[in-house]
């Protein structure tokens, strides 16, 4: 057997090496970067970050950011938490690993579930434990159709998400996110992915129809998909309560009760990807329970360990729980899970967090500091390059656009929402540019108001700046 060689053969060095730093440099030659610019993080280098303190990271020259994103939307209560690291270690010395495979399970991940069926929205009793929103979608996926197997309803297969939603990269959790960028020689969506209209009516919305107009079309362009694949073939329909990478679109008045209205009429699950939304963020512990939206699988990750470890959860009601148990035994197994499934360690830290969450009541403080943060995105909207301002909770986003009174957006090429997020870090805070240039809000649930200032005046002087660099497109 060969020797396993301990160098690549050859390595694509980063352009004008000597002009970063280390650890910089380190990052180009090696590392593959996840949803980036390969090209980009080549030619400019990566902005490396030393350390957290609450809202703020610093990079390894020592300049702080304000976290205007919490990481990826995730990180609810800063990133210096001692009680998470000190949770994560008094674990690692108790049982570093056990998994759930086989009946066996690690004493604190039973405790985690019990923990979690008592907070999770009404309807829902069990949980499946995972390493990432992405699979825990794919769980989901694969579960709905073991579900209608288990029913003998081996054709009630296809599962429909929505035009700009995001349920992960996964083949499967992939195929239902509506982004062009998750699908581009991918080879995605893969066949029983379906898509339906993004539920945007500022952007979307026609001359003189209400927000209740709006949602009842959309419910019924939904049922007329639905209609024309055969009711017999739908399984599932995927949905986060506030979309998030798809440009923090919050829904319409009316939306979420016509759509249930039209999957009760067919016998359709309803999914509710709350792997951002959950914990908090809209305002509530979930954004179910802020829209009214009654879910028979959710899925969540992200603020579940507060970003500190990887962990995600799918939760189903009983009616599919018992389906599940009838099949294994017919089966002789349930025939997924993943070695990590439940892991001990992020299932204290886990447990950990929804304590802080309780004992802090973060969602009352989300409640309280949130108008500080919407009131100032909506004072935004009065900007030359903003189109709408909008959000809930601590998420939002201001939509940049060409030309206020037609909502016509800049040119992919001109790169302005890139631009802003570059003129925001400069000045010392981190946001996030979606498709079409939106610009995301979603910093951690522990942001005081004066912190949200900070954050806001920043992105104004950024915006001022960005003006400055492309008035002449306009």
């Amino acid at each position: 057997m060969s020797a396993i060689p301990t160098a690549p053969a050859r390595v694509v060095a980063p352009a004008a090496a000597t002009a970063f730093s280390a650890a910089a440099r380190r990052d180009m030659t090696y590392h593959l970067h996840p949803t980036s610019n390969l090209a980009l993080v080549q030619a400019e280098g990566p902005l490396v970050i030393q350390r957290g303190e609450g809202v703020y990271v610093y990079d390894e020259a020592g300049r702080r950011y304000i976290e205007g994103m919490a990481g990826l939307w995730c990180a609810g209560l800063g990133f210096s938490e001692r009680r998470l690291a000190e949770a994560a270690h008094r674990q690692l010395l108790e049982l570093p690993f056990y998994h759930s495979f086989s009946g066996k399970v690690p004493a604190i991940s039973t405790q985690l579930a019990e923990t979690l069926m008592s907070v999770a929205p009404e309807g829902l009793s069990r949980v499946f434990f995972a390493n990432s929103g992405s699979e825990a979608n794919d769980s989901a996926v694969k579960l709905v159709w073991y579900y209608n197997n288990a029913l003998g309803r081996p054709a009630k297969k296809k599962i429909i998400g929505r035009r700009k939603g995001y349920h992960g990269v996964t083949v499967a959790s992939g195929s239902m996110t509506g982004l062009p960028s998750t699908h581009n020689d991918f080879d995605l969506p893969a066949p029983r992915m379906l898509h339906t209209a993004t539920p945007h009516f500022w952007r979307e919305g026609r001359p003189g129809e209400s927000e209740e107009a709006f949602s009842a079309r959309l419910a019924s362009e939904l049922e007329a998909l639905i209609l024309a694949e055969g009711p017999d073939t739908v399984a599932a329909f995927i949905a986060e309560p506030v979309m998030g990478a798809g440009g923090v679109i919050v829904p319409p008045a009316g939306y979420f009760e016509q759509v249930q209205a039209v999957l009760s009429r067919h016998d359709i699950l309803f999914i509710a990807d709350e792997v951002i939304c959950g914990f908090g963020r809209t305002g509530q512990m979930f954004g179910s329970q802020t829209f009214g939206i009654r879910p028979d699988i959710l899925t969540c990750a992200k603020m579940l360990t507060s970003g500190y470890q990887p962990m995600s959860a799918m939760m189903v009601g009983p009616g599919i729980f018992e389906a599940l148990v009838r099949q294994s035994e017919k089966l002789g197994v349930f025939g997924h899970g993943f070695t990590y499934s439940g892991h001990p360690v992020p299932a204290a830290v886990a447990l950990e967090t929804l304590a802080i969450y309780r004992e802090r009541d973060i969602v009352g403080h989300v409640r309280r500091v949130a108008p500080v943060l919407q009131e100032g995105l909506r004072a935004l909207a009065d900007h030359p390059l903003v189109g709408e301002a909008r959000g809930v909770g601590l998420i939002g986003a201001l939509e940049l656009v060409r030309d206020k009174r037609s909502r016509e957006n800049f040119e992919a090429k001109a790169g302005v929402g890139a631009k802003l997020v570059a003129n925001a870090q400069k000045r010392g805070a981190i946001v996030r540019t979606l498709p079409g240039d939106s610009i995301a809000f979603s910093p951690p649930l522990i942001i005081q108001p004066h912190e949200i200032r900070e954050l806001l005046d920043a992105v104004k002087g950024a915006l001022d700046d960005t003006w400055a660099q492309t008035r002449s497109l306009a």
